[in-house]
């Protein structure tokens, strides 16, 4: 009736089946488009990215004294010099707020390595929190401040 390979496809395919998936009123967040992560303020260009902390190797994590958690969302900005690509200091505040107005405390600290200049900055999350950075950026020798604004979800669960 059915050879072994055909019995072990049927199982397989059962199987499978019977883990479905998310029922039909699940609820399950849709992947949202990714936003911008770098803007031109005339002369240097910002990147900035926004994750949560368990997303660290542990290694990068114990370098930089970052708790690796699900529940912590670090914030990375860097600043580049336009004409080579160098990076530079500057001063970085960061005001964060989610979208019930309660604002997050993030300092920002200076990484300094081989090559490299970036501020980090953690504060908590709760799940399925978004939160907005409005960041001031005034790079070393500029006189103009810049203001950068994003926002990013988190999902703890």
């Amino acid at each position: 009736m059915f050879n072994r390979k055909s019995l072990i496809a049927l199982s397989l395919f059962g199987l499978v089946a019977a883990c479905g998936g998310p029922g039909e009123n699940a609820d399950v967040p849709e992947a949202a488009q990714a936003g911008e992560t770098m803007k031109n303020i005339g002369g240097h260009v910002v990147h900035f990215s926004a994750q949560s902390t368990d997303q660290l190797s542990p290694e990068i994590a114990r370098a930089h004294n970052i708790v690796r958690s699900k529940n912590r969302a670090m914030l990375t900005i860097s600043i580049l010099r336009e004409a080579d690509n160098a990076s530079v200091q500057g001063e970085v505040s960061v005001k964060t707020v989610n979208l019930t107005g309660q604002l997050k405390n993030v300092t920002m600290r200076l990484v300094e390595e081989p090559g490299a200049l970036y501020y980090i900055g953690e504060t908590p999350v709760a799940n399925r929190e978004t939160l907005i950075f409005d960041i001031t950026i005034k790079p070393d020798g500029v006189d103009t401040v810049s203001e950068v604004r994003f926002k990013r979800q988190f999902y703890t669960d």
